[in-house]
């Protein structure tokens, strides 16, 4: 009896193992995809509280990975892209002004964008698996672009990065 119950834990420890492996897998290959941070954002809509819908089209050699590299790719766009005047959305502009403050602030980022990192605070909410017909293309023969609708608390990402010192202030600006 001692031994089956061993043998059981055991099994139970490798299965985990194995299932723990493959969701940390899917996450460095899709920082791996979008190391480089290949994506293009639109405005879907904007809310009273400071978050905006917008729709991320991230591009990868598989499906999975793209979806799970769009909420990484939608607090990037709000840092260091913005979005122009589309539909019900007005036209904002990165929420940071320096074009080198990726670099210059690299440690900062690479920590904030690791897996499981800050990012995801500013993320609430996201079409998960759920893509709108025509929302994903085979681009080549080895790669997807899929389009992916993700909330982004953008007024809670500006007050944290300028309270830590990433970016300045409205009140700086004067």
């Amino acid at each position: 009896m001692d031994k089956i119950i061993k043998f059981s834990l055991l099994v139970i420890f490798l299965l985990t193992s194995i299932v723990g492996n493959a969701q940390l897998n899917k996450r460095k290959k899709s920082k791996k995809d979008t190391h480089n941070f290949r994506y293009e954002i639109k405005c879907i809509d904007t809310g009273a509280t400071g978050t905006v819908a917008i729709k991320v089209f991230s591009y990868s050699k598989k499906p999975k990975i793209a979806i799970e590299a769009a909420k990484r790719n939608a607090v990037h766009g709000i840092i260091f892209k913005g979005f122009p005047k589309e539909g019900k959305c007005q036209k904002k502009d990165p929420l940071s002004r320096n074009p080198n403050l990726e670099q210059e602030q690299a440690e900062f980022f690479k920590e904030f964008f690791a897996d499981g990192g800050k990012y995801l605070k500013f993320v609430n909410a996201s079409t998960d698996g759920a893509i709108e017909g025509g929302d994903i293309s085979k681009i080549s023969k080895r790669e997807y672009k899929i389009g992916i609708n993700v909330s982004v608390n953008r007024a809670a990402l500006e007050k944290d990065l300028i309270s830590a010192k990433i970016i300045e202030g409205l009140g700086s600006r004067f």
